[in-house]
């Protein structure tokens, strides 16, 4: 029998995560603070890069004018911080290397308005293509770092079982409620104690000192609220529309050194790669802000339904780029400074109104209601309903859970 051989030619198309591939994602998704970390590391890593400083001056919002003006704006009055400014600055207080800041940040990206994960570490992993372990190990240091505690979190249990182990009142009894979640929802304390072979009163004392632990520990924020940093982008009105530009005291200027030496190629490419985030950021925002033009007229309560695919496909970028550019992107707006991935809101019905302007005005629903006669669930779905989109109550339950509102019988106001 003879053996023979063939020589064929195959094609194939394989995408390599660069070294220069890596350092443009991260100056594409990277915000005016964290861009300007970046290149002051490079700059003392290679002395043909010249930062030049923008003049130093305190931020000041300029629409803090507008509160004389109309003081009971809810998206105005709002003055805590918001989940993702908290929790990027949770990261930046890390220091972590460029692998883990990349899984930082798609753990951030994960978060629910509760401040749970909304997916699985494996999941993160798949996405980014490390191990689970090494999500693991980055998801660990964020939940040990974060305040309040819980946020971070797998889901409920995990929640609430960070903070019984920091009160150092994870015992026996409390690992027993926390397994068994489903038996504690319906009140089977008994069982629970049979199966676990704890004393009831035991099983008790343990429930009542779960009870006074924050199931959403992210519910607390705002989710809209202004950073407390300079913004990425500002927003002015001129004579023909919106007009978006680069807050450029935020940022400072890079330019190569005069002369000779080694590193100009790179000076060179960190430019380019600076430029072009520039161009995409400014892209980005100015769709954004187009479609969102109502809102910048009319507040938070006229955001209209707007998919990052929606931007992206006008713009011929990936839904993937969308999201890493608006990630931590702030922009100043004459009605307050607004992160741009809140913007981003679906309709909570086909044809409807989006879901981030039935939040907002649930909000003045809740806020202007007679604190003696709290409305319901039924009532703020009716009173909602007006305007020509039907909503479920269970749905009114759920956005008022995202704005941390206690349900009716809790508002009302005491004797």
């Amino acid at each position: 029998m003879k053996s023979s051989s063939r020589i064929s030619v195959q094609q194939t198309q394989r995408m390599a995560l660069t070294t220069g591939l890596a350092a443009s994602i991260r100056i594409l998704r990277a915000d005016a603070a964290g861009l300007s970390r970046y290149l002051e590391e490079q700059a003392a890593e290679n002395p043909q890069i010249i930062l030049t400083r923008p003049q130093v001056q305190e931020w000041i919002p300029r629409w803090r004018t507008a509160f004389a003006a109309d003081a009971e704006r809810p998206e105005q009055a709002a003055a805590g911080p918001s989940l993702v400014g908290h929790v990027l600055s949770v990261i930046e207080a890390l220091r972590l290397d460029p692998a883990e800041t990349r899984i930082a940040m798609a753990l951030a990206e994960a978060l629910e308005p509760s401040g749970w994960l909304g997916r699985p570490p494996a999941a993160v992993a798949a996405e980014l293509g490390v191990g689970v372990a090494a999500v693991d190990g980055v998801l660990t240091r964020l939940q040990r770092q974060a305040e309040p505690t819980g946020l971070f979190a797998r889901n409920l249990a995990d929640c609430l079982r960070l903070q019984a182990e920091e009160a150092g009142e994870l015992d026996r009894a409390m690992v027993s409620l926390l397994d068994r979640l489903d038996l504690l929802a319906r009140g089977e304390i008994d069982r629970i104690a049979r199966e676990a072979g704890l004393d009831p009163a035991e099983l008790r004392a343990a429930f009542g000192r779960l009870r006074s632990y924050d199931p959403k520990p992210g519910a607390g924020f705002e989710p809209y609220a202004a950073p407390v940093r300079e913004p990425d982008l500002i927003a002015e009105k001129g004579a023909s529309g919106w007009i978006v530009s680069l807050n450029r005291s935020a940022l400072p200027s890079v330019s190569v050194a005069e002369g000779r030496g080694k590193g100009r190629a790179e000076a060179r490419a960190l430019i380019k790669m600076i430029e072009g985030r520039n161009a995409t950021l400014l892209s980005v925002g100015q769709e954004i802000l187009t479609r969102q033009t109502a809102a910048l007229e009319a507040g938070l309560g006229a955001l209209q339904p707007m998919t990052m695919a929606e931007v992206g496909t006008a713009l011929g970028l990936h839904e993937s780029t969308v999201s890493r550019v608006v990630a931590g992107t702030a922009v100043d707006t004459p009605r307050g400074t607004w992160w741009l991935r809140s913007l981003f809101t679906r309709a909570a019905q086909e044809g409807g109104p989006s879901a981030g302007a039935l939040r907002d005005r649930l909000a003045r629903l809740v806020a202007a209601e007679d604190p003696d006669h709290p409305l319901s669930d039924e009532a703020l779905a009716e009173a909602l309903a007006e305007g020509g989109a039907p909503i479920a109550r269970r749905t009114v339950a759920k956005y008022r859970a995202m704005l941390n509102l206690p349900p009716a019988h809790r508002r009302r106001r005491r004797a």
